[in-house]
């Protein structure tokens, strides 16, 4: 008897051992990680401030210029030079960072809200050929960034941009504009 139920107990034992998911061993896939650590650096120039923190200020602009979704206003230039780049060849590029001020379904600024604020309105970015930039997209290649990448010359770049106006879901709002982003440098 106690043989019976020692057997009973070992084989119920066994069979769920032998249906527990730790026992199922077959994977349906992996992931592979590649990234990189660069000692490249430079001195960033943020539109002619001297420093990597700046502000680039749009022109006062009419409501009525930005009456459809997708209507743009006041295009205004903005730079990041580079300097002191080691190593002194190679190519750069900007990293525009997702974050809370970034609507990644337009790849556009998010403006502030608050009681003086515009509505309907976000900030496009663009390349210095004017093509958009999708802030927080990146590239397939391998610089990872969403900026146009611009080629270094004796250690030195000029990364040429634009921001805008760009009316979002209607007839923009008269009222304040502001937004931020963050970059990063790319090296490639």
């Amino acid at each position: 008897m106690k043989t019976s139920i020692l057997s009973a107990a070992l084989a119920v034992s066994l069979g769920v051992f032998a249906l527990s998911p730790s026992s199922a061993k077959a994977a349906d896939g992996t992931i592979t990680f590649n990234g990189k650590i660069t000692g490249q650096t430079c001195d960033i120039n943020g539109n002619g401030t001297g420093g990597k923190d700046f502000t680039v200020t749009l022109p006062t602009v009419s409501k009525s210029t930005l009456t459809n979704a997708g209507d743009w206003a006041g295009r205004t230039p903005f730079s990041i030079a580079l300097s002191n780049c080691s190593p002194a060849t190679g190519n750069v590029a900007t990293y525009f960072e997702p974050g809370a001020s970034v609507d990644l379904a337009t790849g556009q600024l998010i403006v502030d809200s608050g009681a003086n604020a515009a509505t309907n309105v976000e900030l496009g970015l663009l390349n210095g050929d004017t093509t958009a930039i999708s802030v927080g997209a990146t590239t397939s290649g391998a610089d990872s960034s969403n900026s146009k990448p611009v080629a270094l010359s004796n250690g030195a770049a000029t990364l040429n941009y634009y921001v805008q106006y760009v009316a979002h879901q209607g007839s923009a709002t008269e009222g304040d504009v502001a937004s931020r982003v963050q970059y990063t440098i790319v090296y490639n």
